[in-house]
C-alpha cells in the first residue's frame, strides 16, 4: 500500500507541474534594478529549476560590501577555519596557474590552446585579486573598491609555468582591461570567463560586466595578441547586448571561433549567452532565451543579437562550438512552458550564424542538488565539443537513481517532485554524456562518464573527531555514493574524446564556526568561536578518455570546498582543452595552496595564513 501511495503522489505532482509551470503564484513584485532582486524573481518562479549563474548568485549577495572601520586597525583572527587534512600546496604534476600569493580567490576556469602552437595556452577565471591589493585610490583601499574581475594567465611552455599577476591599477598584467572600474571600465564587477583562439594566433576572452546594485550589464569580448617575445597583451572590450534596462540581464556567455581551413567562415567568432527578461512593471521573471551574435572582423563589432531555440525560451547555460565544415552548434539547458523536466537542447547553423534550425532535444535532465555534505551551488548546464570527423559529444550532470542500470529521469530523483530527502536517500549526481553521428539529428542514450567512480562509495578519512561539547563525530555507516559534476569536453586532432569532472569521493570531518566575525567578508577569515564538526565531502578532479576507456584522478590532494566564500561558491564549471599535439590540459578550482592574507575586501589583517581557491591544471594523454 505504501508503494502505491507514493506512486499516486508522484503522478499528482507531475500533473500539477505540467499545468502550472512558470506561473507566479502571487502578486509579489521585485526590484530588478539590483542583482538580488533579479535573483529573487527567478528563484520564486514555480517550475523553473535553474537560476542565475552560480557566479551572479554569489555577486547578488552584497553583504561583503560593508565598509571597513576608520581608522584601520589590523585584525588578528581569533580562529581561522582549517583542517589537518588540507594541503599546503598544489603538488606536482599538477601546477598552480594564477600567480598571486596574497590569498585572492580564483575560480570557474576556462582554457584554450593555440591551434598553431600547442605550447601556448591561456586560462581565464573569476579573479578576486583586486580584493587583496594593498594600494589606495584617493585614500580608499583598492581592496574595498575591487570586486570579481576577469583574470587571465598564459603559458608558452605547455603549462609548466604561467604568467602573470596584477598588483594595482597601474600594473594590470593580464587582467582583462576596460570592463570594471579598477581596470578603466564602467562596471562594478565582471567575470564568467570563456576563451577561444583563431587561426592567426589571436585569443578572445568573453565575459560579463555588471553592477551589483544597479541595472547596467553587458557581454564583453576582448582580443588578446602575443608579441614577438611571447607576452600577451589584451585590447579594450567590444560590448554585446549592452543595456541599462532593469528588465534585462545578460548571463552565462560562451565563445567559439571557426578555426577550420575548409570552412567558408574561417575565423568568424560566435558568442552565445542567456538573456533574462523581467516585467518592467512587476519585476517578475518572464523568460530567459538564448541569444547568439557573430563577428566577421576579429571582434571589432558583432552582428545584431539573434534569439535561437524558440519555443524553448526558459533557458540557461549555453555552449557554442564550430564543426569542421563550419557548421555552428549551440547547446543549453532549458524547457518549454509545460515541460515537467528540463532538457539539453541543440540548434545548428550552416550559414555562419545567420539562420538556425529548430531546437532538438538531446535528453531530459533531472537537475542536481549540491553533492551531499557540501554547501556550494551547482547547475546541470552542458559542455560540448566535436571531433574532426564530425561526431558531436555533449556532457552534463543529472540526478541518477542509485539502483538504475541505465539513464532515466526518475521522479524519485527530482527534488521538486519527491523532495530533497528522497533525492538524498535514493539518488546521486552523475556526469553523463551523449553523442550524435548525424550532425545533431539524433542522439544516443546517455552514458556515465566515470562508471567506476559512479558505482563507488565515498571513502571516510580523519574520523573520529571530538567536538567542543565533547561529543564524538564518527564516520557514518553509509558514506554515500561518489558524485560527479561540472563536466567538460574536449576532442583531439587524432579523434580521442576527453571528458573531465569533479568527483566528491572523500568524506571527512570539518569543524564549523559557531560565531563568525562581522561583517561577512571578515567572517570568512575570522571565526570568534568554533562550533561542532560536520561531515564534509572533499573533491578530486578526474579525466576520462572515452576512446580508450581509461580514466584517472589528475588532482594531487582532496579539495576542501569549504575554503573561500563560506563554502558556498566554487564556480559554475571546469574546463579541458586539447592541443595540436593531442595532449589534454584540464583546469579546475583547487584549495590546497596556503597563502598569506593582509588586505581583504577593504579590511586589513595581520598577515594571516589561509587556504584559498586557486586554479590548478594538469596535462597528459592516455
Amino acid at each position: 500500500m505504501k508503494r502505491i501511495t507514493i506512486a499516486i503522489a508522484l503522478i499528482l505532482s507531475l500533473a500539477t507541474l505540467s499545468s502550472g509551470i512558470l506561473t507566479h503564484a502571487t502578486s509579489k513584485t521585485y526590484d530588478t534594478t539590483t542583482l538580488a532582486g533579479k535573483l529573487a524573481s527567478v528563484n520564486d518562479t514555480p517550475g523553473l529549476y535553474f537560476s542565475l549563474s552560480d557566479f551572479l548568485q554569489e555577486e547578488a549577495d552584497t553583504s561583503d560590501q560593508a565598509p571597513p572601520p576608520s581608522p584601520v586597525t589590523p585584525i588578528t583572527p581569533t580562529f581561522v577555519l582549517s583542517s589537518p587534512l588540507d594541503g599546503n600546496s598544489v603538488q606536482p604534476p599538477a601546477v598552480t596557474v594564477n600567480q598571486d600569493l596574497n590569498g585572492a580567490p580564483q575560480n570557474e576556469p576556462a582554457i584554450a590552446v593555440d591551434p598553431n602552437n600547442p605550447n601556448r595556452i591561456v586560462v581565464g577565471s573569476n579573479d578576486y585579486v583586486t580584493r587583496t591589493w594593498s594600494c589606495t585610490v584617493n585614500g580608499t583601499p583598492c581592496s574595498e573598491l575591487g570586486d570579481a574581475y576577469s583574470g587571465t594567465y598564459y603559458s608558452n611552455d605547455g603549462g609548466a609555468t604561467w604568467c602573470c599577476v596584477a598588483t594595482d591599477p597601474n600594473n594590470l598584467a593580464t587582467l582583462i582591461p576596460g570592463v570594471e572600474h579598477l581596470t578603466g571600465g564602467q562596471y562594478d564587477a565582471g567575470g564568467d570567463p570563456a576563451l577561444a583562439f583563431d587561426t592567426q594566433g589571436n585569443v578572445f576572452f568573453a565575459g560579463l560586466g555588471f553592477d551589483r546594485t544597479q541595472a547596467p550589464n553587458t557581454v564583453a569580448v576582448n582580443r588578446g595578441t602575443f608579441d614577438s617575445n611571447g607576452i600577451l597583451h589584451w585590447g579594450l572590450p567590444t560590448f554585446i547586448g549592452q543595456t541599462t534596462s532593469k528588465s534585462i540581464l545578460n548571463d552565462k556567455e560562451w565563445i567559439a571561433v571557426d578555426t577550420h581551413a575548409t570552412s567558408h567562415f574561417t575565423d568568424r567568432i560566435y558568442v552565445s549567452w542567456t538573456r533574462f527578461i523581467f516585467s518592467a512593471q512587476t519585476g517578475r521573471y518572464i523568460q530567459s532565451p538564448i541569444f547568439v551574435a557573430y563577428s566577421k572582423n576579429g571582434g571589432s563589432s558583432f552582428s545584431t543579437p539573434q534569439l535561437v531555440g524558440g519555443p524553448v525560451i526558459y533557458d540557461q547555460g549555453s555552449r557554442v562550438l564550430v564543426g569542421p565544415d563550419g557548421s555552428v552548434y549551440v547547446f543549453w539547458e532549458g524547457s518549454t512552458k509545460l515541460a515537467t523536466f528540463n532538457s539539453i537542447w541543440m540548434v545548428k547553423s550552416t550559414d555562419g550564424g545567420k539562420s538556425w534550425t529548430s531546437p532538438v532535444a538531446v535528453a531530459d535532465v533531472v537537475d542536481i542538488l549540491n553533492p551531499a555534505n557540501t554547501a556550494f551551488r551547482v547547475n546541470s548546464f552542458p559542455a560540448a565539443d566535436i571531433t574532426p570527423s564530425g561526431t558531436l559529444y555533449v556532457a552534463w550532470n543529472s540526478e541518477a537513481l542509485n539502483t538504475a542500470s541505465s539513464y532515466t529521469t526518475d521522479p524519485v530523483c527530482a527534488f521538486f517532485i519527491s523532495g530533497v530527502a528522497s533525492v538524498r536517500a535514493n539518488c546521486h549526481a552523475a556526469a553523463v554524456y551523449s553523442k550524435s553521428t548525424d550532425g545533431g539529428g539524433s542522439w544516443t542514450t546517455p552514458l556515465l562518464i566515470f562508471p567506476a567512480l559512479d558505482a563507488s562509495n565515498r571513502t571516510p578519512v580523519g574520523y573520529p573527531a571530538t567536538n567542543p561539547d565533547n561529543t564524538i563525530l564518527n564516520a557514518p555507516s553509509n558514506t554515500g555514493r561518489v558524485e560527479t559534476f561540472f563536466p567538460s569536453v574536449a576532442t583531439a586532432p587524432n579523434g580521442r574524446v576527453y571528458m573531465s569532472a569533479y568527483a566528491a569521493d572523500t568524506l571527512s570531518p570539518w569543524q564549523t564556526c559557531k560565531t563568525p566575525a562581522t561583517p561577512t567578508a571578515v567572517g570568512r577569515i575570522n571565526c570568534l568561536e568554533l562550533g561542532n564538526y560536520i561531515h564534509n565531502a572533499r573533491l578530486e578532479y578526474a579525466v576520462a578518455d572515452l576512446t580508450t576507456n581509461v580514466s584517472q584522478i589528475v588532482s594531487t590532494h582532496p579539495i576542501n570546498s569549504r575554503h573561500g566564500f563560506g563554502g558556498g561558491f566554487i564556480g559554475d564549471y571546469t574546463s579541458i582543452a586539447v592541443g595540436s599535439d593531442n595532449v589534454f590540459h584540464a583546469v579546475w578550482t583547487d584549495t590546497n595552496n596556503k597563502q598569506t592574507v593582509t588586505w581583504w575586501f577593504g579590511f586589513e589583517f595581520v598577515p594571516t595564513t589561509v587556504n584559498m581557491q586557486d586554479i590548478a591544471t594538469a596535462k597528459g594523454s592516455f
